[in-house]
């Protein structure tokens, strides 16, 4: 049931398109459904309004393929500019078209501006880019630029010779940092990019979230107070100022130098809890749970279970959080990825072929897990060069707003790399993932796995430790924890073959290592329980 229609759209800027239910709103021209659990506060709207009809999409299309394109001299706009970009103006609308980025010959969407800077939206708006998008291909230059509005774009990229990348968010600063997250790859293409937004507090703000999210390649223009955007430069004929702006534009640099001084309201506070815990009771008491911004890698010889003991985190934050997830499982795709996981929903192995499930269970298992949009897999197609994972997990932090990633197992991308020297690329995937850790504040799990040992090797239970990580040092350096899984694959006991010990081998937060329990593995349903270990 509705509570008001033709409401203006946050997300899109549709002046007219968002109908408010009670504990949701839809908006009619981008396609967005959002949850608020009745939060919306309507727009009141007098009785006698009659909201302006839009035209058809189609009529629309027409005008901007077959339309005559003039300058628009209030802004110093060339025609030559206007019909580049598709910025048709009328008596009494402006057009601006914009594309699907991968078909660039027709729009697949126009914004219609009014006098009064009020617009609407018509045609396919989910599918389309950023305003220009279509008119450079990913990584075509050295240097892109962004801008908070169409009509800046077109006046950048004319001040620029008409010869480099210059593209717009679509929705102005309050929506740029979610449109620049939708283009994430297209943009983080380009080696450097250069954001000019308006010259005042919503542009400024919007230029840093947008600078944070490309980090050190990113450079953020500070336009003169004369100067609020870049239409005024061109408007006032003063493309050397603009020019003079653009080559000073200050490479961003993130916050974080202060003075040990201005701390004590800081360390007075008190410490947080873990963002959650883990699931099993004898791993929390050495560990506190599971903080943001730490590595934590988990190891064990071949076959003992490492990826079930992932998939049991996974689906535990799954359980007692709100964030997002994403995974890299490498060694399988993305349906045994979400059948693995979707069993551990339905305390049922429900990736096993002997295994019975109704539609029903399987349907309620995929809602649970897959259903809730909140779980990012990588189907990764064989590509697993350093720099290609390194790329993936930072869009997956920057871009899908991930707060947990998995990374199962790092081993495999070091296998791939074609120099075959294995301790220099974990080396360097390791310090990679360290400084991305740092960077976005995720919270990364990292299997690696182990050397194996002289006498009895780890399938037959051997004992984990930090100088059996494979390959590398850095690991162990990197990891803020390090959790270390044994087990006797060979027992005669079938107990004691599908119990895992858990030992926390390296533990920064608090420094206690050692045993963390038993885990029974229950072949019926999938599941590893927590079981008391004699000792412990």
């Amino acid at each position: 049931m509705s509570v008001a229609i033709h409401q203006p759209c946050p997300d899109c800027g549709s002046s007219d398109a968002l109908q408010v239910n009670k504990n949701s709103t839809y908006c009619h021209s981008c396609g967005k459904y959002t949850k608020t659990e009745g939060g919306y506060q309507p727009v009141e709207i007098p009785e006698n309004h009659d909201p302006t009809p839009k035209p058809s999409f189609n009529a629309v299309e027409n005008l901007l393929t077959t339309g005559k394109y003039q300058s628009i001299v209030s802004r110093g706009i060339t025609t030559a500019t206007a019909k580049l970009y598709g910025i048709l103006e009328t008596p009494d609308k402006t057009y601006f078209s914009y594309h699907n980025p991968d078909d660039a010959l027709v729009p697949s969407a126009a914004k219609i501006r009014l006098p009064d800077k009020k617009h609407s939206i018509v045609g396919d708006w989910k599918t389309a880019g950023l305003f220009g998008q279509h008119l450079f291909p990913a990584g075509c230059q050295k240097t892109i630029t962004i801008t908070e509005g169409e009509f800046d774009a077109a006046a950048s990229y004319q001040m620029q010779g008409s010869k480099y990348p210059v593209v717009s968010v679509r929705n102005g600063a309050s929506g740029a940092l979610k449109d620049c997250k939708a283009a994430y790859e297209y943009l983080d293409s380009f080696d450097a990019i250069v954001i000019s937004m308006d010259n005042d507090e919503p542009g400024q703000k919007a230029a840093r979230e947008i600078a944070e999210l490309f980090g050190g390649k990113s450079a953020v223009m500070r336009n003169p107070a004369d100067y609020k955007d870049a239409c005024d430069f061109l408007a006032a004929n003063d493309t050397k100022a603009y020019k003079e702006t653009f080559w000073a534009a200050e490479k961003f640099v993130p916050d974080g130098i202060i003075n040990g001084a201005s701390l004590w309201e800081e360390v007075n506070k008190p410490v947080e809890k873990s963002a959650v815990m883990y699931p099993w009771e004898s791993l929390n008491k050495l560990t506190y749970g599971i903080r943001e911004a730490e590595l934590v890698t988990i190891t064990a010889g071949s076959g003992l279970g490492k990826s079930q003991f992932v998939r049991e985190i996974v689906w535990h934050i799954l359980k007692e959080s709100e964030d997002n997830i994403g995974l890299l499982f490498l060694e399988e795709n993305a349906r045994k990825t979400a059948l693995s996981l979707m069993s551990l929903a339905a305390n049922k192995p429900l990736h096993l072929p002997d295994v019975e499930s109704t539609e029903e269970e399987r349907w309620e298992a995929f809602e649970s897990t897959m259903g809730t949009q909140r779980l990012f897999m990588f189907d990764h197609f064989g590509s697993t060069s350093i720099d290609n994972i390194i790329a993936r997990c930072r869009y997956m932090a920057k871009a899908l707003d991930t707060k947990f990633l998995f990374l199962d197992h790092v081993s495999i991308v070091v296998s791939a790399q074609s120099n075959g020297d294995e301790r220099k690329a974990l080396d360097e995937i390791c310090t990679k993932l360290r400084m991305l850790v740092q960077e976005t504040g995720i919270t990364l799990f990292m299997v690696s796995h182990l050397k194996r040992p002289d006498g009895k090797g780890h399938e037959e239970g051997a004992a984990s430790s930090l100088s059996q990580l494979r390959g590398s040092a850095s690991i162990a350096q990197l990891s803020d924890m390090v959790i270390g899984l044994e087990r006797n694959g060979q027992a005669e006991d079938p107990i004691e073959r599908n119990t895992t010990s858990v030992r926390v081998l390296k533990n920064r937060f608090c420094g206690t290592t050692g045993p963390a329990g038993g885990l029974l593995f229950d072949q019926k349903t999938g599941r590893m329980h927590e079981v008391k270990e004699e000792g412990l």
